[in-house]
């Protein structure tokens, strides 16, 4: 661009653009977890999740500020990332309902940190807030992870605004 130029303003981008355009990047799927003040265990769906440093290792996730459980995130010094697997889409639609014990009739454990995790997921992650930014409706969680575990599997993939999963040699 010369220096001359002009700069060039777009017109707003609607949020019907904005998802469209977002849903052609997959992602894993994930629930964050944590224990409200009770110590009850609470999760939600999450795909807005993603590595951000290796020294230290840290990661993030962005909670909307319409969720109902936001706050127990807002007050927890720790949380728990659970990788769901190509067999547990019922687990995302799961956690991704509103109005009930998301938890309830599940197998999950304390992590050493105390964060509720679930059994049998592609990995698990105990992590400890640093930061939590405001970023538009959203609140962006970054935090070192400070235990994990992983296995062997196939990832449940969000792509196009639907469920998808690897194709049988893509991940050998």
């Amino acid at each position: 661009m010369s220096s001359d130029s002009a700069p060039v303003h777009a017109a707003k981008l609607g949020s019907e653009e904005f998802r469209r355009a977002c849903s052609r990047f997959a992602t894993g799927i994930t629930v964050a977890s944590v224990l409200d003040a009770s110590g009850m265990p609470l999760g939600l769906t999450v795909n807005s999740f993603s590595s951000v440093s290796l020294d230290p290792p840290l990661v993030l996730i962005c909670l909307g500020h319409a969720v109902s459980i936001i706050d127990a995130f807002r007050e927890s010094k720790h949380f728990g990332i659970n990788v769901l697997d190509d067999s547990q889409q019922h687990l995302s639609e799961r956690f991704a309902r509103k109005g009930e014990d998301r938890f309830d009739g599940l197998e999950w454990y304390r992590g050493e940190t105390g964060v509720p995790l679930l059994q049998g997921m592609l990995a698990v992650m105990e992590c400890e807030v640093r930061e939590r930014v405001t970023a538009g409706d959203h609140d962006i969680f970054v935090a070192e992870m400070v235990r994990a575990e992983a296995r062997e599997g196939k990832p449940l993939i969000y792509y196009g605004s639907k469920y998808r999963v690897l194709a049988p040699n893509e991940y050998e």
